[in-house]
Order: structure tokens, then C-alpha cells, then sequence
């Protein structure tokens, strides 16, 4: 008798988990149904709008796509020194939103390829470190795909590695970028300036930054060179000697490196070439600089020589008289 009621249980038990289904889920409606009654929501807000993105973009886009543009992308002159190689290290370390990308050879096509790679990298900013005769650095900083560019010698390169500093910082943090009064003085040096601040300074919202200042970036003219230092802001974190807010008169700068020196040669109004902006004048190149080391190298080798045509012409003009004691001793 109770085997014979199992089956009764469980059909029964089955069809009221079905009806608790139904309950819960309801009928399914049809499609006239659910559209009547229903208030249409409006559309969510573009953020920008198409006339405003500018020739980067053409459809939609959110802020946080913004933050694509202010990547940089730095690339190698493949056949560098060690030395520039390193520097192009630190350089990353310290820009936590910039993309390093493999050596490119440097040719008269390069700004085509560099530029297909910026727009691949989905980057606005490149730098390319681009070292010729394996003893002179070139700096390339362009805006892509538009321009501008500025090519830069660099010269006094100490890497921190070299440098042994025991300034130190925090991997990602964002940097304050502070320029001296020279910055304002000539239209070329605003627009080094404007290009310095927008390819150095890290956005606020990326996802690789942390939200704090804890070094600073200066930038100073001095010979009409441009001198790179950076350092590290040193706060005392004994209880005892917390500052309070706005007190920078116990706070100290402790150099961080690297160092180096930018040198500009020509600003281009496009991207790694186009007219020219601006040239200067007192740039002496590399190669000219040898070729006077050597010229007063040969003219040194010309000098010793002109001394011994002279000596013999001395001694000609003027022979000695003869020594009546250098036979005595023959005998």
C-alpha cells in the first residue's frame, strides 16, 4: 500500500512546483501588449558631440575614451648605445601613461611608418630616440597626427643607474611640471612649453596613475638649452613633525634623476616633417664640431713639422765652428 502511493506523491508534488512557476514568472505577454502603457525613455546624452571630437574621432565618445589621446608612444633608432637605451628607460619609468614600442629604422619614410604606428597604438603623442654614428642623440617629439614636431639634440645624458641619487618615488604617481620665466619669453619657446606639458604630464584619471603628487618635473632655459631635472618631495612623517596644510617650509627636493639636456634644432608644423616653424640659428651640428677638433688636430701635426723645417734652416744658416779636441781620444 505505501509503494503504491509514490507515484500519487510525486505527481502531485510536480504539478505544485509547476503552479508556484507560473505564479512567479506570469504569462507571457504578447508584443501589442507590451508596448501599450510603456513611456518611452529618452535617449542617454552624448557626452561630446560629433563637431567637437575634432579630425580624432568620428563617431561617439565618452571621457573615459578621452583619456586614449594623451598616450604617447616612445620608440628606439634601432642601433642605439647602450647608454641612450637606458636613458629611454628611465624616461618610461617615469611617464607611467606612455606605451613602448620596438625599434624602427630610422629612413626618409619613418614618419609615415611612425604615424601608422601611433594610429595603431590608438596614442596622440610619440617620442623617437633616434642615435646617429652611434655617438649623437635625437629627440623627436611630435604631436600625431597633425603636428606639430620638434627634433632636439640631446646632449649631457647621466642615467639614473649611473647617477646612483638617493632620491626615490613612487611607480606611477602623478608629476608637477614647474618651467622657468624664460618659457614666456618668444613664441617658439610657448610652444615647447605647450608641447613639454602636454606629452609630460600624466591625466588625472588613467588607469595607471596613482591620485597624489610626489615629484616634481623642471624644465629650465639656461644657453638656450633646454635642462631636464627631476626630484622627489620629502615630507618628515614623524607624528611629532606633520606639516599642516600649505606648510612647504620643512619640505625638501632630493634629486631623483635622469638628466639631460634637449638642444632644438627645427620645429615642423606637421608630424616628423612639414614646414618649418622655426630653426635656430647658434644649432653648431655634431659633425662640425669633430671636423674643427680635427682641423686643430692637423694643424698642431702642421706646426711640429714648420718647427723642424725651421730648426734645420737655423742650423744651416748658422754652422757650428770645428772642435780642435774631438780627435784627441781616436789615437
Amino acid at each position: 500500500m505505501i509503494l503504491g502511493s509514490v507515484p500519487f506523491l510525486l505527481y502531485d508534488f510536480g504539478s505544485w512546483v509547476w503552479q508556484i512557476f507560473r505564479q512567479k514568472m506570469g504569462k507571457k505577454r504578447k508584443h501589442s501588449e507590451t508596448t501599450q502603457g510603456v513611456v518611452a525613455q529618452p535617449k542617454k546624452k552624448m557626452l561630446l558631440q560629433r563637431d567637437q571630437l575634432g579630425p580624432y574621432w568620428g563617431g561617439r565618445i565618452r571621457i573615459k575614451l578621452l583619456m586614449k589621446l594623451r598616450i604617447m608612444l616612445i620608440h628606439l633608432y634601432l642601433g642605439t648605445k647602450r647608454r641612450y637605451r637606458h636613458l629611454m628607460l628611465n624616461v618610461v619609468s617615469l611617464l607611467p601613461h606612455c606605451k613602448k614600442e620596438n625599434k624602427v629604422e630610422s629612413k626618409e619614410s619613418k614618419g609615415a611608418t611612425l604615424n601608422e604606428l601611433v594610429e595603431l597604438k590608438n596614442c596622440s603623442s610619440c617620442l623617437f630616440f633616434e642615435c646617429r654614428k652611434q655617438k649623437d642623440l635625437y629627440l623627436w617629439m611630435a604631436k600625431c597626427p597633425n603636428g606639430p614636431s620638434v627634433k632636439f639634440l640631446v646632449s649631457a645624458v647621466h642615467t639614473m643607474e649611473e647617477l646612483k641619487l638617493t632620491g626615490n618615488q613612487l611607480k606611477g604617481s602623478r608629476p608637477i611640471l614647474t618651467f622657468s620665466t624664460n618659457f614666456e619669453k618668444d613664441a617658439h619657446w610657448k610652444l615647447l612649453k605647450e608641447m613639454l606639458l602636454q606629452i609630460f604630464e600624466t591625466p588625472k584619471d588613467h588607469r595607471k596613475t596613482k591620485p597624489f603628487h610626489d615629484h616634481v618635473f623642471v624644465f629650465s632655459i639656461v644657453d638656450d638649452h633646454i635642462w631636464f631635472r627631476s626630484y622627489q618631495i620629502s615630507v618628515p612623517h614623524n607624528e611629532s613633525d606633520k606639516l599642516p596644510r600649505g606648510g612647504l617650509d620643512k619640505m625638501t627636493l632630493i634629486e631623483v634623476g635622469p638628466r639631460f639636456c634637449l638642444n632644438p634644432i627645427k620645429i615642423f608644423g606637421g608630424s616628423f616633417g612639414g614646414p618649418t616653424l622655426y630653426e635656430n640659428p647658434f644649432y653648431v651640428a655634431p659633425n662640425q664640431i669633430r671636423a674643427l677638433e680635427k682641423r686643430k688636430k692637423a694643424g698642431k701635426f702642421a706646426k711640429k713639422v714648420k718647427a723642424k723645417t725651421r730648426r734645420k734652416m737655423h742650423e744651416i744658416s748658422n754652422p757650428l765652428e770645428p772642435d780642435e779636441f774631438a780627435d784627441m781620444w781616436k789615437d
